[in-house]
């Protein structure tokens, strides 16, 4: 979800204002993936990397994210929406990391719209993490050298390492920076120059439809 601080620049406005702007387009992408069937919604919330921003950025987004969980968890709930947080969650403080982990569980049982956020996440930490974890059942004898392989790995990612049918990267940047690049290996990539905060339902119906019409051979 990128550009709200352009967004915000672009009209005079501090760089904060964008990212609350960004909110409101995130309410309105998620009401229509639920209202129109899409299985799992994930959203590049906030990377590994965008520690490196300004302190008082950080923080407030920090802050940002724990008001809106705590503001939509309730609306998420009665839309039945499942929602999972993904990334290294070590950085956040005692009270963010309750409130993801309250929010996870009240909306567990939910059987519509899988919403996951990626929060201080970045794909090199996502497969480090597996190798991580693999490295320890190894060690403990619980799988065998010979066992590893792109199935194991795949369990041990976020996501359990599904794959990704389409990527959506909005204000004109064309890279992944970092993100699912285990879950990307064959997804279609969109790129639109509309920054996130004016992203809505018509342009994500553009990128459905310019996914409906792409051939899809997964290297075959």
């Amino acid at each position: 979800m990128d550009g709200n601080g352009r967004w915000a620049e672009s009209r005079g406005l501090p760089r904060v204002k964008g990212h609350h702007q960004g909110v409101n387009a995130v309410r309105k992408v998620v009401k229509y993936c639920g209202d129109i069937g899409v299985e799992r919604l994930t959203l590049f919330a906030l990377s590994s990397e965008n520690k490196g921003r300004p302190k008082e950025e950080v923080k407030w987004l920090l802050k940002l994210f724990l008001a809106t969980l705590k503001l939509e968890v309730n609306k998420l709930n009665k839309a039945n929406v499942c929602l999972e947080v993904i990334g290294d969650m070590s950085m956040f403080g005692k009270q963010l990391q309750e409130g993801v982990a309250s929010a996870e569980k009240l909306l567990s049982s939910n059987t519509g719209l899988k919403l996951v956020i990626a929060a201080n996440y970045g794909g090199k930490w996502d497969i480090t993490q597996a190798v991580r974890k693999i490295a320890e059942l190894n060690k403990s004898g619980g799988v065998r050298t010979s066992a590893i392989d792109e199935s194991l790995i795949a369990q041990h990612l976020c996501l359990s390492g599904s794959p990704v049918d389409l990527l959506i990267r909005t204000s004109g940047e064309q890279r992944i920076s970092n993100f699912l690049l285990w879950q990307l290996a064959y997804s279609e990539l969109y790129f639109t120059d509309t920054f996130w905060p004016d992203f809505d339902e018509r342009c994500l119906e553009e990128a459905l439809q310019s996914f409906e019409g792409r051939a899809r051979r997964f290297g075959r």
